[in-house]
């Protein structure tokens, strides 16, 4: 109802952070100190700005003066408003505006301790985080200082070890000077005691000397009587004794020259005594290279089927399978993945061993060459098994480091062969090592002399062991063991149809028949 009493419709400024209205117009019925007609910015008491100290000071004058004109134009509405029709709803009007007004006072109220709550809670942040930071800036300066403590202490700790390092070094050297020190009076005591004692000894030996030389001068006479009498003496010991062992010895000589019967059974036991020694030197001999060639192998001999003493009491179930092995026939190419043509001539050739053996015939020498790989060796043992014959494999490589006992191997490794009853196939890997042409200069002398004796040994075909020879190049054989040869057979490398039942063989046998074996 300020246009009942003349006040300013304008509404106060309000500061920042303060609610609008503390003391404002919002009063029914009466007018707000500080309010009058005309001036504007002159509300409430707390609607100034903090630092307009002449506004607040005419604002209280003004609330103790008085406008009588403001209650004459109230009095005049009053009586308009009792006598008009709608005094009732303009009261009711009033009421709810004043109502409005209170609760926006309420909520400026409401938003003013919200916003000095938060005012608090953010001095209260601001408050955390300074003592935060103060905290952490003590913890930094308190590190810092535990550092340079440290550093200190560290550097004090430095200055101590290198102070007592140098204490210590000088104390060595004064230790050192004084075993100097004490070492050279000792040379020097040790010198002259030396020398004192060298001086006592030549004075002594010369005392010496001077005693025996006149001793010496006075009991000369004595001693060359002595040695004259014991001369004499052991001169007639001397003839007595070689006049009596002549004596004797002539005694016996002659009685045993003329007792014939003692004549004839010196001779006889001198002469029997030689034959003894020459035979037994020579039995022994034989004797040994008889049980070497029964009991045991040739050194150059790697892998033979051949049974012997020594690898039974080694292998005692290895030797019975071989046993029962050689009783079974064999196929000669069981297990040997070959071209058809070669498979057909080595067949033929596996037929004429077996009746070759079988008939008591002579052997016929085979060389096999080719590749690596090619299946060489493994065809020799199927033919000696498929013949009945053992089979004995050596290596071209392993004579000429034997050097000179190469003839000797050879011949040792042939007079074994001779003693097999069944017959054996001497496989010769590699032969081109030691068999190749004796023109090459590259051949030793000892090479030379053990091809010599391998082809003594070869010179005529036997009925005792057949000669097997692999090599890769053969045109480097020398032409006497091309002589010597009956058969060439070529090994070629296996074609796309061999690998494949070569694949087939390893297949069934490595994987189909041990995995239905366990099945069983």
């Amino acid at each position: 109802m300020s246009w009942l009493f003349g006040y300013n419709q304008q509404k106060p400024t309000v500061p920042p952070g303060m609610p609008d209205g503390g003391f404002g117009s919002g009063q029914v019925g009466g007018a707000a100190p500080g309010g009058g007609s005309g001036n504007s910015g002159s509300g409430g008491g707390g609607g100034n700005p903090p630092n307009s100290g002449m506004n607040i000071a005419s604002g209280k004058m003004a609330a103790y003066q008085f406008d009588s004109s403001a209650l004459e134009r109230a009095a005049k509405a009053a009586k308009e408003l009792e006598q008009s029709r709608f005094a009732k709803d303009a009261l009711e009007l009033v009421k709810h505006q004043e109502a409005t007004k209170q609760l926006e006072i309420q909520k400026q109220i409401k938003e003013y301790e919200s916003a000095m709550a938060s005012a608090q809670i953010e001095a209260k942040k601001a408050e955390q985080e300074h003592r935060r930071r103060m905290l952490q800036e003590e913890a930094k300066q308190a590190q810092l200082k535990a550092q340079y403590e440290d550093q200190l202490a560290r550097k004090r700790f430095d200055d101590q070890i290198a102070q007592q390092r140098a204490a210590n070094e000088e104390n060595i050297r004064r230790q050192e000077e004084s075993v100097a020190k004490q070492e050279s009076i000792r040379r020097d005591t040790l010198a002259q005691e030396l020398d004192l004692r060298a001086k006592a000894d030549a004075k002594r030996i010369e005392a010496e000397i001077r005693g025996q030389a006149k001793v010496e001068r006075e009991n000369r006479d004595i001693r060359l009587e002595q040695l004259k009498a014991k001369a004499a003496e052991e001169r007639t010991t001397m003839l007595e004794a070689i006049v009596t062992a002549g004596n004797v010895f002539g005694t016996g000589f002659r009685a045993f020259v003329t007792d014939w019967e003692k004549v004839s059974a010196t001779a006889v036991g001198i002469s029997l005594a030689a034959a003894g020694i020459y035979g037994a030197k020579h039995g022994i001999g034989i004797a040994g290279r008889l049980i070497e060639s029964r009991i045991g192998k040739p050194s150059l001999v790697r892998d033979t089927s051949r049974l012997n003493v020594i690898d039974g009491l080694r292998h005692p179930v290895k030797t019975a399978s071989r046993v029962l092995l050689a009783r079974k026939p064999a196929d000669a190419l069981k297990g040997v993945i070959l071209e058809p043509t070669l498979e057909e001539r080595l067949r033929d050739i596996a037929i004429a061993t077996k009746n070759t053996r079988k008939n008591g015939g002579l052997y016929r020498n085979v060389l096999f060459y080719g590749p690596p790989g090619t299946g060489k060796t493994l065809f020799a043992k199927k033919l000696a098994e498929h013949s009945g014959m053992d089979y004995a494999l050596m290596s071209g490589g392993d004579v000429a480091p034997m050097g000179r006992d190469g003839v000797t191997a050879i011949h040792k490794l042939f007079n074994w062969a001779n003693t097999s009853r069944r017959g054996l196939l001497l496989f010769v890997d590699e032969a081109d090592a030691f068999l190749r042409k004796r023109a090459s200069e590259t051949l030793s002398e000892e090479l030379r002399a053990t091809l010599n004796a391998f082809l003594y040994r070869t010179g005529e075909q036997s009925g005792r062991f057949m000669l097997v020879l692999a090599s890769n190049t053969p045109e480097q054989f020398d032409w006497a063991i091309n002589d010597r040869l009956d058969e060439l057979i070529a090994f070629n490398l296996p074609t796309a149809a061999e690998r494949e039942r070569l694949v087939r063989l390893y297949f069934d046998k490595f994987i189909l028949e041990p995995s239905t074996s366990r099945r069983k």
